[in-house]
């Protein structure tokens, strides 16, 4: 059973992000934005003029203290101490922005909109220093990749998913995914779902770099390794029996939670799967090796492989929990030194559930 944080907001609840001090921040329908402490208690509270929605809330991994949040076109850094006044509001995109991600060095931060614009703004010298556009429909999420601040991915409702690096100003990939099915896919689509195109919703990276997940409305989940200036797909497998509505890789893990439309949360250890296909040498081997130690040694089953298949090679959840809403949002985050999944959805609480096994 999850804990309910209530009485933050009145509205459905579209954002969540957690600082790495335990504070978690999340942004509703109608431009509220709520500050909680670990334990749920409510330490600050704002409304936006305007009402806009508040779309991506993200707290500064170097001052904790510091969020960033996009409502409408705007976004506004804050002090999480004293959220009535923003330290600074910027107006870079022309329209309602969807996702915000800040690369490592934090000097960037990238705000992906309804127009499929990915305009990147320079923090130190507070101005936009590129606009990426090559998105055909709305670009609904943007992740900038760890260990590289000049890279991040992007994907749409133009069912495109784009690999970027900001000395140029067109994608260094692009795929579609419509298009791309392989036959890595595990399973044709049932005929009620044959309509759902691939629409993507959710990119994340994991914290090596080099590997990224999108989540999209056809209920798969896919996997990607990113090989230079181009990436190939290495895994994709129905997670959901509607869309999938995020992905989330939990921090220095092979470990990926999604949420879908279904209102079920679904945690995957893909760790398997990607070590599998790069098991030739290279001059990677031996920190492959050491990863793969770290990774496998979280899992909880140990038959079959780590990430989990049953008599047919279908690929399983290490953990599937039955919501029963929309998700709009899933972290993984550290409450009183236990893992937790935190959840929005379409109602105006914050859904808490224990992770302790991972």
């Amino acid at each position: 059973m999850a804990v309910k944080w209530t009485g933050g907001h009145s509205s459905p609840i579209l954002c969540l992000n957690a600082s790495q001090e335990g504070l978690v921040a999340s942004g509703a329908e109608g431009g509220d934005l709520v500050v909680w402490g670990e334990d749920g208690t409510l330490l600050g509270h704002t409304c936006f003029q305007g009402a806009e929605d508040v779309t991506n809330v993200l707290f500064s991994p170097s001052c904790p203290t510091k969020l960033y949040a996009s409502h409408g076109e705007a976004i506004s850094i804050l002090d999480v101490r004293s959220l009535k006044e923003p330290l600074d509001d910027f107006h870079v995109n022309e329209e309602e922005i969807n996702c915000l991600s800040l690369n490592e060095t934090e000097n960037l931060l990238a705000s992906a909109d309804d127009s499929g614009t990915i305009k990147i703004l320079d923090l130190e010298n507070k101005k936009i220093s590129r606009s990426l556009k090559r998105h055909s429909n709305i670009c609904s999420s943007v992740a900038f990749r760890p260990q590289r601040p000049q890279s991040l991915v992007s994907c749409g409702l133009d069912m495109q998913v784009m690999l970027w690096n900001l000395r140029k100003a067109r994608p260094l990939w692009i795929t579609n995914l419509q298009e791309d099915e392989t036959e890595e896919m595990e399973s044709p689509q049932s005929p009620g779902q044959l309509l759902n195109p691939a629409l993507a919703h959710s990119v994340s990276v994991a914290s090596c770099g080099n590997v990224f997940s999108c989540g999209a409305e056809d209920g798969k989940v896919r996997i990607f390794r990113v090989m230079g200036v181009k990436c190939e797909q290495e895994l994709g497998f129905k997670g959901h029996s509607l869309g999938v509505s995020q992905v989330c890789f939990l921090r220095e893990s092979y470990l990926l939670l999604t949420g879908g439309n279904d209102g079920k949360i679904k945690l995957w250890d893909v760790s398997s799967e990607i070590e599998k296909k790069h098991k030739s040498p290279t001059k990677h081997t031996h920190r492959k090796k050491t990863k793969r130690a770290a990774y496998t040694k979280q899992g909880g089953n140990t038959h079959a492989s780590v990430i989990g298949e049953d008599e047919h090679g279908k690929i399983l959840p290490k953990l599937s929990i039955e919501h029963g809403e929309k998700v709009n949002w899933l972290l993984s985050t550290k409450i009183k030194g236990y893992r937790n999944i935190l959840v929005a959805d379409q109602t105006s609480c914050i859904s808490v559930y224990p992770l302790k096994e991972f």
